[in-house]
């Protein structure tokens, strides 16, 4: 890589960092703004779900426009919308700002993310593409663990502070973009690259039948069972543990503190050694098993400490789960990348969606439903890793 292409891939990564960090920012402090404002558990599910139904439906979308009005403009608009939307969330007193806010931070993250990944392999060439996405990938999780744990921190200063700091965020990343990133006439775009997700659209779904086997299936109904699962945990957590177990805003960060600094961790330094000690399959078989153990932890234990151990099991079996379903996923098929990870990103998306309404849902009827709810399909995520296993043995063995 050339120095101006590094440059520009670092800019790139700064801004997806700090955009993540600032959408992340909300979940310590949903249980205060809940009670403040009176909203109900359901209220606060929909405001999750918005987020990701809008970025479901635009993501698409975007990356089309993108492709002819050029990147540089997608990314600045996608990071000044970002900031736009948590100002809103700032200042809003009525649950349909709050709600809309959510909805344009949908908009922002469907401008932003995708429309990144086709920069980077629009500047980047095949030999140096896949380090540079996983350096993107890194910093959208990044941003997204380690946001949490500020939000629990900021918000000592007032409940509406992060969203204050998350648009401050989003303004100098707007004008980083703009002043450093290269138009798309620039001699470093030297390609053109669709999007995953416009593959879908173009004659996408063609191509995923013909490409379908039962290890597939099994896999992309994993992809879904595991999104809605994680979706359905994490979106009530805060309020959850707020309720019932009387969290108060310290403990909240604290959780969401350590999970962050353990699943850096795990994922830069352990990841790659569990996958090649225990395999893909047999690392999401314990993952699941040590998430349901740590599920039902959290309705039943009412020590506070056997509870924050409990969430750091499952959070970072969540961690661990994510990236082995799509290093599996691309040993699925040599080629069409791009529709697999479009099929794993829609169904991840769908998941995102439903988790959140359904999980907001049960909590306004029982504070037990909802994690019983999740624990099921946890389990049903542990048998299709035992079916899983014998597919691939038997398509090995075939």
């Amino acid at each position: 890589m050339t120095k101006e292409v590094k440059r520009v891939i670092f800019v790139v990564l700064f801004c997806e960092f700090l955009i993540c960090l600032g959408m992340s920012l909300i979940f310590p402090v949903e249980p205060f703004i809940k009670n403040e404002y009176h909203f109900t558990a359901f209220d606060m599910g929909v405001m999750s779900s918005l987020f990701a139904f809008v970025q479901f439906i635009a993501s698409p979308i975007v990356g089309r426009i993108s492709d002819k009005v050029g990147r540089k403009p997608m990314l600045v608009w996608g990071l000044l919308i970002f900031a736009i939307a948590e100002f809103v969330f700032a200042l809003a007193q009525h649950l349909w700002l709050f709600d809309l806010s959510r909805a344009v931070d949908g908009l922002s993250a469907a401008m932003f993310v995708p429309t990144s990944m086709a920069l980077a392999a629009d500047i980047t060439s095949e030999k140096d593409r896949a380090k540079v996405i996983g350096w993107l990938s890194a910093a959208f999780s990044g941003g997204l663990i380690l946001g949490p744990g500020l939000g629990g921190m900021l918000a000592h200063v007032n409940y509406k502070f992060p969203f204050w700091v998350a648009g401050i965020l989003g303004l100098i990343s707007t004008v980083v973009a703009w002043r450093f990133l290269p138009h798309d006439e620039d001699e470093l775009f030297k390609s053109e690259t669709k999007n995953p997700e416009n593959e879908l659209l173009t004659g996408g779904w063609s191509q995923l039948k013909q490409i379908m086997t039962p290890i597939l299936i099994t896999l992309f109904g994993m992809i879904f069972v595991a999104s809605f699962g994680l979706a359905g945990f994490e979106s009530i957590y805060s309020l959850y543990v707020n309720e019932v177990h009387n969290f108060d805003l310290n403990a909240i960060a604290l959780v969401l503190t350590l999970n962050g600094i353990i699943s850096l961790i795990l994922q830069v330094f352990f990841f790659d050694r569990l996958v090649r000690w225990l395999g893909e399959v047999r690392l999401m078989r314990y993952s699941f098993f040590l998430s349901l153990v740590g599920t039902i932890m959290v309705i039943y234990d009412h020590n506070h400490w056997h509870i924050i151990i409990a969430t750091l099991f499952v959070f970072e079996a969540f961690d661990l789960l994510r990236p082995t379903i799509t290093t599996l996923l691309t040993k699925m098929s040599k080629t069409n990348q791009g529709l697999l990870n479009g099929v794993n990103m829609s169904l991840t998306s769908v998941g995102n969606i439903i988790g959140p309404l359904i999980s907001g849902y049960l909590l306004d009827v029982n504070y037990q439903y909802p994690y019983w709810f999740v624990s099921i399909f946890l389990i049903i995520s542990w048998v299709i890793t035992l079916v899983l296993g014998r597919e691939r043995k038997a398509a090995a063995n075939d």
